[in-house]
């Protein structure tokens, strides 16, 4: 079955409101995390594009940067 991985929980919400199903959720070694999605019709890609350039995005790099204020004052 065809995949789709990606470290960034922000596109790994995103993915999942699109409708691919979580295989596995994983953190290594080095505190990175690994999400893997089935992904059977190969839209992983598209949709990770998708997340980038939508209001998602700007609502998650806003509350980094909240959360960046509040961790560093």
């Amino acid at each position: 079955m065809k995949t789709f991985e990606t470290s960034d929980i922000g596109i790994a919400a995103f993915i999942m409101m699109k409708g691919l199903v979580l295989q596995s959720a994983t953190r290594g070694p080095s505190g990175r995390f690994l999400f893997i999605f089935n992904d059977p019709k190969d839209m992983g890609r598209s949709y990770a594009v998708d997340y980038v350039n939508s209001e998602s995005a700007k609502f998650d790099a806003n509350m980094k940067n909240l959360k960046n204020i509040l961790f560093k004052s």
